[in-house]
């Protein structure tokens, strides 16, 4: 056990992230998940800027987190630097990358080619995170066979069959509220392993193993709102 303990301290002392059995993994809160994004998203923009290292100090104050809690949510994983010398930026984005799938060619396809749909496939956001889109479905006649920005639209007739057939990890849905629950239902029988759901239902398949992320556009905006008006108050 000591031999054990002595490998992982050095291994992480070179940076190298600890590779424990998932049994022995600690179990990650969802709020440093969260935050994996962030930091992938300002490590990006070091790399952008030509800057190969950087100490958890330095990145503190640019995301405007403690350099403890850096240090903390990375040693969730294993730990990603060495003291006094820092983080490896190329090797930290590639790192976080993995953790988060950006590495795991995941698929997706988007439920509704409405507005919202249709501004999600004109998105670069798929393609910077590793995520292959493939298609739109929807249930007008008007929008079916059509394409959005290159991606077909098909019938929603044909979901099962072609989810099934293309291995879909992912679905998007952009659909009305009162359909929504349906929907999911009938996408987690199919097979897919995530969903992304911009209705304001607030959707729950994990019986049949599907994560989902439920996007309130309209809660984001009420927030913003709420300290606007307040900081108006404020000056009067």
């Amino acid at each position: 056990m000591a031999e054990n303990n002595e490998k992982t301290a050095k291994r992480i002392k070179r940076g190298v992230p600890y590779s424990a059995s998932r049994s022995e993994q600690p179990v990650v809160s969802p709020t440093v998940i969260k935050r994996l994004p962030r930091y992938y998203r300002y490590l990006r923009q070091l790399l952008a800027d030509d800057i190969r290292r950087i100490s958890s100090g330095e990145l503190s104050r640019m995301m405007n987190v403690t350099a403890s809690q850096i240090r903390q949510d990375f040693n969730c994983f294993g730990g990603f630097g060495q003291q006094g010398y820092g983080y490896n930026v190329k090797y930290l984005y590639t790192k976080i990358g993995e953790l988060l799938g950006v590495t795991s060619s995941l698929t997706a396809i988007i439920i509704g080619a409405g507005n919202l749909g249709s501004a999600l496939a004109s998105s670069p956001i798929f393609e910077r995170r590793g995520i292959r889109l493939r298609a739109l479905f929807d249930n007008s006649s008007e929008l079916i066979g059509t394409s959005k920005y290159g991606f077909p639209v098909y019938d929603v007739a044909e979901l099962e069959t072609y989810i099934k057939e293309n291995d879909i990890d992912i679905a998007i849905i952009t659909i009305p509220r009162d359909v929504a629950p349906e929907m999911a239902e009938k996408l987690a029988s199919y097979g897919v392993k995530g969903l992304w759901n911009f209705t304001s239902a607030e959707l729950d398949v994990t019986k049949y193993g599907v994560e989902t992320e439920n996007v309130h556009l309209g809660d984001s905006l009420m927030t913003l709102c709420y300290r606007v008006a307040n900081k108006n108050e404020e000056k009067d």
